[in-house]
């Protein structure tokens, strides 16, 4: 492979990297949470309030035009990065959470009736568990669980037997955002398809990571936040087939979904608008696209690199501590790595290292049946991006050494 740019260079994009916390060089391990933003999305940001700001769509003047091309751009941008057939499958929501929900309450409200069935895996993030229990507790509906083994991999020969004529959607993640296990979402699509039924994959955790293309996924709908992905906060994206969008119901009424409305009666506006009511994050779907073409530049063929250089550098060398055990040990893995020690509390290492400048996850991570699964109350999670380094693998290796060293 073939580096056009040095990860030096790559992190001076990343103005957040070079601060100091309490004296100490900023380690950022976090990313499974919310990734870094570059200078690029950080002054089209700028740019557009500065420079831009208006509403979008309607407008006849000169500032709501040129915020709604922005916005229009952001959205064929995205288009493009996923393989979408056309824009009006690209639906812009809050993130990944918003999307689901909102696809939870439409395709129940049209497809799931009393005794239908819903399956998701058992190491789904509470936003691809909790909207489905809804929407099942609804309709009286029911909702099954594809299990997993010790090694945090998903039990794909059990699908089938999952399935039934009653079962209408199979909503799974594409990777874990605890144990990151990259699960065969091939396999998974192929499988409901025989049997006729839709599949919805939340790409909240891949989206940054690998190539997703879902025509030749062939999958029905997806997921994903721009945070993840190093575009501004409250921002996502629900994909879906064009003809499974036209004949889901809106999930919220107001402004731009409408056509037409009357105290008699409203008819709804055409895809993508139908389920984007309301004033949306205008600046929030610009820095989308300029996070798309961040992306680009430095492409996926040096991000899985890296990534992969990170994961095999710090799985070998966290492994040299004392007691330290690995949740999610898949043959499948992207960078994210969660562990735990029997005598200590993941709180407590992430506490002490947090005075060392490192950023990590401790807890659950939103995913409390797979803690129950594995029978932990947290662990210590360390997620990778492209921008990270071996020297800060050490340095957290360092830290988590001299926690253990004071709480032992």
């Amino acid at each position: 492979m073939i580096m056009t740019r040095t990860i030096e260079d790559i992190r001076e994009d990343f103005p957040i990297l070079s601060r100091k916390i309490k004296g100490k060089d900023l380690v950022y391990l976090d990313n499974g949470a919310t990734t870094q933003k570059p200078l690029q999305v950080i002054r089209a940001v700028e740019e557009f309030y500065r420079n831009e700001n208006s509403n979008i769509h309607r407008g006849v003047h000169t500032l709501s035009q040129e915020a709604t091309t922005k916005y229009e751009k952001a959205r064929e941008l995205t288009r493009d990065f996923i393989g979408a057939k056309n824009s009006n499958e690209i639906i812009f929501t809050k993130g990944t959470t918003d999307s689901i929900n909102l696809l939870a309450n439409s395709f129940a409200k049209q497809f799931l009736k009393k005794g239908d069935e819903v399956i998701v895996s058992a190491m789904e993030h509470h936003s691809n568990i909790v909207p489905w229990q809804m929407v099942c507790e609804e309709r009286g509906a029911n909702l099954k669980v594809l299990p997993i083994n010790k090694k945090g991999e998903l039990l794909i020969e059990e699908l089938e037997s999952l399935i039934s004529p009653n079962t209408k959607i199979i909503a799974v993640n594409h990777i874990s955002n605890t144990l990151g296990t990259i699960n065969p979402i091939e396999r998974i699509i192929s499988i409901a398809h025989k049997h006729n039924v839709k599949v919805l994959i939340d790409a909240a955790q891949s989206i940054a990571h690998t190539p997703i293309n879902v025509q030749e996924l062939d999958v029905d709908f997806l997921a994903f936040s721009g945070h993840k992905m190093f575009a501004p906060t409250g921002v996502g994206v629900l994909y879906g087939k064009e003809e499974l969008l036209n004949e889901l119901p809106p999930y919220q009424g107001g402004g731009d979904m409408i056509k037409e409305v009357t105290f008699e009666k409203t008819t709804y506006n055409c895809l993508p608008h139908k389920f984007e009511a309301g004033t949306p994050n205008i600046v929030g779907g610009i820095g989308l696209g300029e996070a798309i073409k961040y992306i680009r530049s430095v492409g996926f063929e040096t991000i899985e690199h890296q990534e992969k250089e990170l994961l095999e550098y710090a799985t070998q060398e966290l492994l040299t501590i004392e007691g330290l055990r690995i949740i999610g040990t898949a043959e499948h893995k992207t960078s994210v790595i969660s562990f735990v020690f029997d005598d200590v509390h993941p709180f407590d290492v992430g506490t002490i290292i947090d005075q060392l400048g490192i950023a990590v996850r401790t807890g659950h991570h939103c995913t409390q049946p797979l803690m129950q699964f594995f029978e932990i109350p947290g662990t210590i999670r360390a997620s990778f991006a492209f921008y990270n380094t071996k020297e800060e693998v050490d340095k957290l290796v360092n830290g988590v050494n001299r926690a253990l060293r004071m709480l032992r």
